[in-house]
């Protein structure tokens, strides 16, 4: 079987591109909106801490509100990262490069880029390029 036919061909259906845009557009509001619900949760919790004590080693409630905020931190982080990755394949598409994995150069199978729309590269390359052969001792 030819590298051709494990690859779809490298001028994508205008059609198909169209559809792409707009569920990265749709995933990036979402992201949006779900980035600004969790900033107002953190900004919640912050206002709650600053009206009690502030002695988290005597309060029993002190490392539930620290694991929570630190929670909610880290949900925003991925949240932001999620958002630069759909940021970068609407910069991609509107390039021309959408879908064409950044390691090998080849096209991303349109089943990786339906599950993973923000991906950039294949998943060979994704798993780190080819498994190489160990020597023989």
């Amino acid at each position: 079987m030819g590298e051709s036919s494990r690859h779809r061909q490298d001028v994508p259906d205008p059609s198909w591109l169209s559809s792409v845009r707009a569920r990265l557009a749709a995933d990036r509001a979402d992201t949006l909106a779900r980035s600004a619900a969790l900033s107002r949760d953190f900004d919640g919790i912050v206002a709650a801490n600053a009206l009690i004590a502030v002695d988290d080693e005597h309060d029993p409630e002190g490392g539930t509100t620290a694991f929570e905020r630190a929670h909610v931190a880290g949900l925003m982080a991925q949240a932001r990262e999620h958002l630069e990755e759909l940021d970068r394949a609407l910069e991609r598409l509107e390039q021309g490069q959408y879908g064409r994995c950044e390691g090998c150069g080849r096209m991303i199978p349109p089943e990786r880029l339906e599950i993973r729309p923000a991906a950039t590269t294949c998943v060979t390359c994704a798993q780190g390029g080819r498994r190489r052969r160990r020597p023989l001792a």
